[in-house]
């Protein structure tokens, strides 16, 4: 059974200026996730901005990352976003057929208008016979339409199937995460949080890697962190409050402001998206002179790590 967890950035999606799709810059971004201690790649995610893709966009995206990861590591995906049980079935099911390790299942598109436990139920039971059999799955919290979290009954009954590999957590709550971890401690489903206020103490709590939006930006500390979440030392400490500090940044433009970033670095020309109309800049003050100090401040992390 492959083992999902680790390191998983939610991925970018590049476009050019005309807000078509960068496929060359979504193949170095590839790359550069791998380089800098990603563990698993979640294409076809809120981050990669589903919402606003067609279902062709959603299964090139994820059939580019597949190409270009050429099983160096796992790949997983969703690009689940519509309401009726029929093209859910018809994104899934071509999610599947491009070859990811897991297909993610996002807890709101169970449930579609938010009625509970006995709807989302029936709702996945309905999907699962229509689905491959040897499909193997996952779930994701999304926040996006809105943020459906699962009850510890719900947590209980999908741990109760072997092809349900992990959640991404986004209940945002430490003491949440640890019943989690202990519900499906007998199971093949691995939880990974994915916000950044806790991702230390979830780490050490059992949270199986992180799998929030500062992937993006910093993934080869979040990995060292996570190697290390046993140390005693102060610098992982001290590396705990920088990280948690700087997902603060999220709010400034995501997902521009790490588009952004790579554009510093060169991973690809543009930091447009379809999710933010507005100019990054324009909109959120000073977001480049914030950006600038986490840049700074992480390379000055990573020649003390010994990383650079």
């Amino acid at each position: 059974m492959q083992q999902l967890q680790g390191i998983i950035p939610v991925m970018l999606t590049p476009f050019h200026a005309n807000n078509e799709i960068d496929y060359d810059g979504l193949r170095r971004l590839t790359d550069w996730y791998i380089d800098n201690g990603a563990d698993t790649l979640f294409a076809a995610c809120q981050s990669s901005e589903i919402q606003f893709l067609s279902l062709q966009e959603r299964i090139k995206i994820t059939e580019t990352v597949l190409q270009q990861t050429n099983n160096r590591i796992p790949v997983v995906a969703s690009a689940h976003i519509s309401d009726n049980l029929d093209d859910q079935v018809e994104e899934l099911t071509a999610i599947y057929h491009t070859g990811v390790d897991a297909v993610i299942l996002i807890t709101n598109r169970l449930d579609v208008n938010n009625q509970g436990t006995a709807a989302l139920k029936q709702h996945f039971e309905q999907l699962l016979v229509r689905l491959p059999k040897d499909i193997k799955l996952g779930l994701y919290e999304c926040p996006a339409p809105y943020r459906r979290l699962l009850t510890d009954e719900e947590i209980s009954y999908f741990a109760g199937f072997d092809n349900m590999l992990v959640l991404k957590d986004v209940s945002c709550d430490l003491e949440t995460v640890k019943r989690r971890v202990e519900l499906t401690k007998n199971s093949n489903l691995k939880i990974v949080n994915a916000n950044a206020a806790i991702a230390f103490e979830a780490m050490k709590a059992g949270s199986q890697g992180f799998s929030g939006v500062f992937n993006n930006i910093h993934p080869d500390l979040y990995a060292y962190l996570y190697k290390h979440k046993d140390s005693q030392e102060p610098i992982i400490q001290e590396l705990a409050h920088f990280l948690a500090i700087s997902g603060a940044a999220e709010s400034f433009g995501y997902p521009n402001i790490a588009k952004f970033m790579h554009t510093k670095i060169g991973t690809f020309k543009h930091y447009n998206s379809r999710v933010m109309k507005d100019e990054l800049l324009v909109k959120c003050w000073a977001v480049e002179d914030l950006l600038n100090h986490i840049m700074q401040a992480s390379d000055d992390f990573r020649k003390k790590l010994n990383l650079k």
